[in-house]
């Protein structure tokens, strides 16, 4: 019988290590580093990989010198009194059968003074595309500082028993700002021709491998802005990565996407194409003769995977946000259980989405993510006393209950009183280019079916009918409502909105759920600034409706900065046609339009629409869990019903209160 994705699970030899497969779980900023050093949270997070199947873990970005720290957890950069403490990170990676590497970073001009307090340094002083700070140009003495901080740092990855680092050369960081002459405007030996542009990589990956020997693996990360006219082509990336690898001092080379000048590419959301870096893997496979190329950017599955591999435009690949959400992705594909794996949805908002707040990463699908050294990793143990368990709405929370109280052995019942599971989360997966959740809730009905959860679809439950299910704990996950109400936060003071009575205003859900028939221009009223306003005017542009946005916010989409999805959604919306006023609010629904009042000038405006559409915030469905407030029976309410949240916290509570039982 032929092994499931052949490609993927043949071993290689890199650097004189064998690697098990060619699944690599590549860097990123985990942002869980206390005091600068790695703890229990960070050591756990990668050990869970390495568990899982990964063939190499990169270890994330390491400040090479003061003036490169990012994030309030990023890893600082000291003296040997770290070695200890990374060790561990090594020691539970590589105990665990993968590789383990460091990359090593420093972004140069783009800087983050409110963590490094530091100046930035550049090769020739342009601004940051981080925040609005400045840069000055590197003086010799500064330039030879920041090479020897890059060899140190290497030193010390080796000490602590790391295989290797990479250097991190992508997103116009500032390896790439020497490389590239829009940025490196220098006219001394550090600028100009292409030899003294690589001179500062050069330095530093020679230096690394004179003092950590030829079995020490130097990697080298790199992506392309293809869309940016000052930024490297792809071609002449591949004349500078050739020279490395005719020098011998890269062994392999990770190519991705993005980078300052394009961030919304740098880790891409659902709007973009699968597979980004493969494109600039493929070129750079077709010049380097020493070097392994590792393709990523947008691979979240082993299917996208194989196929990287199968057509030669990579030797590795990797797959970060797809193991974030499913530690175990390379073990279940190994042994054959694809269907098992619980795929990423490309939603960004806990990963890139905690760390663009400083915190540290966690997964919306996944919330043992950033807490295995609590929970015991992504698995479970089998509880001490099972019991039987009612779980009442099969929205994300209950879904969740449901699944991993039945992995650890209780006997489950879940009851949904609509005739499809996934509750308002499944509206969600009915907007444009989001099917990865409706794939997501499908995973969760495969997996209900195997731990033989009792499934009962259109079975509304109140309390009179709790005791017949004889349960000994009940979870209540039955979600939240639209209000009727029209209420604004923005108008506090204004409990309903005045005309509500005049029809034609409507929920998104009951937009979503095809409920209502909106009229041809159509009103959204968007007060969270997130998919729940944009995605469904989205939806209704494509559908041909005449939509206008409405917002309190300065700009649409505000929600989603923080997953870098705001400015293609706008783009998407501006396509299609949708108008968008912002900083307004709705004094009166007429029926046939809307009274706006203008926060910046008080002025008030009629907008002639068919109907209004609010995206506000949801209400609590408590109904039954107040009827059994009194009741006997061990009662624990989880997701929207506790307080209407996004959908990780639903996720969250669900797998805390089956972790609990």
């Amino acid at each position: 019988m032929s092994k499931p994705f052949p490609h993927l699970f043949s071993t290689i030899e890199l650097a004189g290590h064998r690697l098990r497969n060619r699944i690599v779980f590549g860097a990123h900023t985990a942002n869980m580093a206390e005091g600068g050093l790695p703890g229990e949270r960070h050591i756990a997070y990668y050990a869970e990989r390495a568990i899982g199947g990964a063939a190499m873990i990169v270890v994330e970005p390491m400040p090479v010198h003061p003036a490169a720290v990012l994030t309030r957890g990023n890893f600082r950069p000291c003296d040997d009194s770290v070695i200890p403490h990374f060790k561990r990170v090594a020691e539970a990676i590589k105990g665990n059968g993968a590789i383990a590497v460091q990359q090593l970073y420093h972004i140069g001009a783009h800087g983050d003074s409110d963590n490094s307090y530091h100046p930035h340094w550049s090769p020739s002083g342009l601004p940051s595309y981080h925040d609005s700070d400045g840069s000055h140009a590197m003086s010799e003495a500064e330039i030879w500082e920041t090479i020897d901080g890059f060899v140190q740092a290497a030193r010390r990855c080796k000490e602590a028993g790391f295989d290797g680092v990479e250097v991190w050369a992508a997103y116009l960081g500032l390896v790439d700002q020497f490389w590239t002459p829009w940025s490196n405007g220098r006219e001394d030996e550090w600028g100009g021709s292409i030899e003294n542009r690589t001179r500062f990589s050069r330095e530093i990956m020679t230096r690394i491998r004179a003092l950590c020997g030829p079995d020490f693996i130097i990697g080298l990360a790199i992506s392309d802005e293809p869309d940016h006219s000052v930024a490297l082509t792809r071609n002449e990336l591949a004349e500078i990565i050739a020279l490395h690898d005719d020098l011998g001092l890269v062994d392999y080379v990770t190519c991705g996407s993005g980078g300052y000048l394009d961030f919304h590419k740098l880790m891409p959301t659902f709007l973009y194409p699968e597979k980004l870096g493969v494109d600039l893997a493929a070129t750079i496979k077709r010049v380097v003769k020493k070097a392994l190329v590792i393709a990523e950017s947008h691979i979240r599955t082993p299917e996208n995977a194989e196929t990287v591999l199968g057509e030669g435009a990579a030797d590795l690949v990797s797959i970060v946000r797809g193991q974030i959400a499913d530690p175990h992705l390379a073990r279940k594909a190994n042994e054959g259980r694809a269907e098992d794996i619980r795929g990423c949805i490309s939603c960004n908002q806990m990963c890139w989405g905690r760390r663009s707040r400083d915190y540290w990463i966690s997964c919306l699908i996944n919330p043992s993510v950033g807490r295995e050294f609590e929970w015991g990793g992504d698995r479970f143990t089998p509880a001490g006393n099972p019991k039987k368990v009612l779980v009442v709405g099969g929205g994300p929370a209950g879904l969740e209950a449901a699944r991993v109280a039945a992995e650890r052995g209780h006997s489950v019942i879940l009851a949904e009183a609509a005739s499809r599971l996934g509750g308002n989360f499944l509206l969600a997966g009915m907007q444009p280019r989001r099917a990865q959740i409706l794939d997501l809730i499908e995973w969760h009905e495969r997996q209900l079916t195997s731990l033989e959860v009792d499934v009962r679809l259109n079975c509304y439950v109140d309390a009179s009918d709790i005791p017949q299910f004889n349960a000994d704990v009940v979870i209540l996950a039955t979600g939240s409502y639209a209000p009727e109400t029209g209420f604004q936060k923005a108008l506090p003071g204004v409990a309903v909105l005045p005309g509500l009575e005049k029809g034609n205003v409507f929920s998104i859900e009951a937009v979503m759920a095809r409920q209502v028939r909106p009229g041809n221009r159509v009103l959204v009223f968007d007060e969270g600034g997130g998919w729940r306003g944009g995605g469904t005017a989205w939806k209704l542009a494509e559908e041909g409706h005449q939509v206008t946005m409405l917002s309190p916010d300065p700009l649409i989409g505000k929600e989603l900065q923080r997953t870098t999805a705001d400015v293609p959604l706008r783009r998407i919306l501006a396509k299609l046609g949708v108008n968008w006023l912002l900083e307004v609010s709705i004094l009166e629904w007429h029926g046939n339009g809307a009274t706006l009042l203008d926060h910046n000038t008080g002025e008030r405006r009629f907008l002639e629409g068919d109907c209004l559409v609010l995206a506000t915030t949801n209400m609590s469905m408590t109904l039954l869990a107040d009827e059994l407030r009194s009741s006997e029976h061990r009662v624990i309410s989880i997701g929207d019903c506790a307080a209407p949240r996004q959908a990780p916290y639903a996720f969250y509570e669900g797998r805390k209160a089956a972790l609990e039982l």
